[in-house]
């Protein structure tokens, strides 16, 4: 099965990877876009699905390598990492994924093939209504020391299990299979970030909307 799902990435690849993966200029201008190191040199920015260190194993896109964000969310996450740096002066903001095209949400979404449609949704939003990321509206983050080492979160990024899911720490933490460091790493990040406005999910440690979604999708259109 793994076989099959990978074909189908990289016969999705083919058609994208080109034309969808790279964001414009047009898309820039057209959907107010930043680049959020220009608004803040010191973040870090480390696109996981411009690797392929994520849960496909493949680079999904291409030459794209900035963290795209629309405006106003981007002003919240540098008032997110400004928080962050007036705290815990050694710490930084790691960035894995901003703005993501519809596009590559299509080929996250089919990919979790063994996973029912009615629970894939846990993990990775359907296309068809799209994701916050595909407003360009949310960021998935950690936390760094200066030097660019993450904080021990308890799991890796994209986890698709309980051991990332924050609704569900308190418990994890009485029985061990989370540590009380672990979880303290994931209040610093969600302290800094909701300190800017951002709110969180329920599965997903890192992950954060700058708005709800019905109102971002009153304010944005997806880019596709």
């Amino acid at each position: 099965m793994k076989k099959v799902v990978f074909l189908f990435i990289a016969i999705l690849l083919s058609a994208c990877n080109s034309a969808q993966s790279i964001i414009s200029k047009e898309i820039i201008l057209k959907h107010d876009l930043v680049n959020i190191q220009e608004l803040d040199p010191t973040l870090l920015v480390d696109l996981k699905y411009s690797t392929t260190d994520n849960f496909m194993e493949t680079d999904v896109y291409g030459e794209l390598e900035i963290c795209y964000m629309r405006k106003i969310p981007g002003k919240m996450l540098v008032k997110a990492h400004d928080l962050l740096k007036k705290n815990h002066p050694d710490l930084r903001l790691l960035i894995y994924d901003g703005l993501r095209p519809r596009s590559i949400q299509w080929i996250l979404w089919n990919t979790l093939i063994d996973v029912p449609e009615s629970e894939r949704s846990n993990f990775v939003a359907n296309p068809k209504s799209g994701s916050i990321h595909n407003f360009g509206a949310a960021i998935d983050l950690t936390v760094t020391t200066k030097d660019g080492i993450p904080l021990d979160m308890g799991t890796h990024y994209d986890y698709f299990g309980k051991l990332a899911f924050p609704r569900l720490e308190d418990s994890l933490l009485v029985v061990g299979d989370l540590t009380l460091e672990q979880v303290s790493n994931r209040d610093i990040l969600r302290d800094a970030m909701t300190g800017a406005g951002f709110g969180t999910i329920s599965t997903e440690w890192w992950h954060f909307n700058a708005f709800p979604y019905k109102i971002t999708k009153q304010m944005f259109s997806i880019i596709e």
